[in-house]
């Protein structure tokens, strides 16, 4: 996730702060009910790793309504899952990121389902009675979110609203417990696994509202996705199809040229296919790209087909490429940073023909592999080692192994964690399939743990 890239060759850093560590269903209309039920009740590919275990494909039903202006959304959201795992379950969390920057943007209230607890980022739900192993349970609650005063991925510009991250979602408990982690000021501290949401959003008619997901009968529908973002402004839009039948939609605040929108949605449209050719076909229909001509702390910021870009001169490709490396290829964004940002740097470098001759620098004081505990407190090493070389790693694996091997790996490695949540473990495993060399030295004397 990519709160920040490089602008140029300077890294953009994006600055967060994290105080946490820790009716039921919403009104349908009509004949509405029952297409959205079988869109979240249909069959979904879906491969779930052992350390996953709590929650598989949660279902998020919503349904919201904004002020005149687009800044403040309220109403109701309801949650449900199966306790997959062989214990009970005497307590369910959730995490309101929006609230990382202050304890006061997102405002839940009235559960039902259990009683609540909330510190800033992490609330407790304590069951009304313990969910047994196999069976699933529902919470409800109201939630009120207001975008903050600054120009961040979950704020306001002028006249334009973004709620990236606002929408509080369920915490996940593995082999590991439960990860209540904080957000440590840069980067990405989320670990979601994909979800099933169907989304109201109610809005005066002259607001533009882009959104996760698929307008079908007024409701936001997205299968499989980890996150739900959408924007709220008097923005510009227009579309194009790429020939891979994927439609690249943009919407732009008033002060951005015509022609570095085109440029933008030009090589989104190209970046798309090729990476759909590359790691597995795009399986969402469609992406809309928010274009904003400032941003205080990043450059772009994905979520599942809904990207933050600046403009001009973003990093499209890049965030285009977050949409296979964390959205559909998920991981433990706080645990391996890594993992999705090295992937979409070295995809981009893949698009783009740059190979990186010569870019290793040799041995590395620093695990690439380190934690958003440890880049918290060394932030100014973190866009140079996750990014640059992490991304630099890869091009030395293919290097190592060669082109059509790496081709390989790349294509299997996602097949098999497709919706799923992947471990260096798993890519380590799916890199050793395809190599007859033994990489053993390779992952030590390239600073991955």
């Amino acid at each position: 996730m990519r709160s920040w890239y490089t602008n140029g060759s300077r890294p953009v850093l994006t600055r967060r702060r994290n105080a946490g560590s820790v009716r039921d269903s919403t009104r349908r209309r009509g004949g509405v009910v029952h297409r959205i039920l079988l869109l979240l009740l249909a069959p979904a590919a879906l491969l779930v790793p052992a350390n996953a275990e709590v929650p598989r494909t949660p279902s998020y039903q919503v349904e919201l309504t904004s002020n005149a202006d687009g800044r403040t959304w309220s109403g109701r959201e309801s949650v449900s899952f199966t306790n997959t795992s062989a214990d009970l379950m005497a307590e369910i969390y959730l995490r309101l990121w929006g609230n990382a920057g202050g304890c006061s943007s997102v405002v839940v209230s009235n559960f039902s389902g259990g009683t609540a607890t909330t510190d800033c980022t992490v609330v407790k739900v304590v069951p009304a009675e313990p969910v047994e192993p196999g069976k699933p349970t529902t919470i409800g609650f109201d939630v009120t979110m207001t975008a903050p005063d600054r120009e961040d991925r979950f704020g306001r510009s002028g006249a334009y609203s973004f709620f990236g991250n606002a929408l509080p979602v369920l915490a996940v408990r593995d082999g590991d417990g439960w990860h209540l982690d904080p957000d440590v000021g840069i980067g990405e501290s989320f670990y979601t696994v994909a979800a099933d949401f169907a989304v109201r959003l109610l809005h005066p008619g002259q607001l533009g509202v882009p959104s996760t997901g698929e307008l079908i009968d007024g409701v936001a529908i997205a299968k499989q996705v980890r996150d739900f973002a959408w924007a709220a402004g008097p923005f510009r839009t227009a579309e194009a199809t790429s020939p891979g039948g994927i439609k690249v939609r943009t919407w732009a605040t008033d002060l951005l040229s015509p022609e570095a929108v085109a440029e933008t949605r030009t090589e989104a449209v190209a970046a798309i296919d090729d990476f759909g050719r590359r790691f597995g076909d795009y399986p969402y229909g469609e992406i809309d790209l928010v274009l904003n001509d400032r941003w205080t702390n990043f450059s772009g910021m994905e979520y599942p087909g809904f990207v933050l870009l600046i403009s001009p001169a973003s990093p499209v490709v890049h965030e285009v490429a977050h949409q296979w490396w964390y959205g559909i290829v998920g991981n433990n964004e706080y645990a391996d940073p890594w993992l999705d940002e090295a992937f979409a740097t070295y995809a981009t470098d893949l698009h783009t023909g740059d190979q990186q001759a010569g870019c290793w620098p040799g041995s590395l004081p620093v695990a690439i592999s380190s934690s958003m505990g440890y880049w918290g407190a060394h932030q100014s090493s973190y866009a140079t080692y996750v990014y640059t070389y992490g991304s630099c790693m890869l091009h030395e694996l293919e290097r190592l192994i060669g082109a059509p091997a790496m081709a390989r790996l790349l294509t299997t490695y996602a097949r098999d964690h497709w919706f799923g949540v992947s471990t260096p473990a798993d890519f380590k495993a799916a890199a050793q399939a395809v190599s007859s060399t033994d990489l053993t030295s390779f992952w030590r004397s390239h600073a991955v743990g």
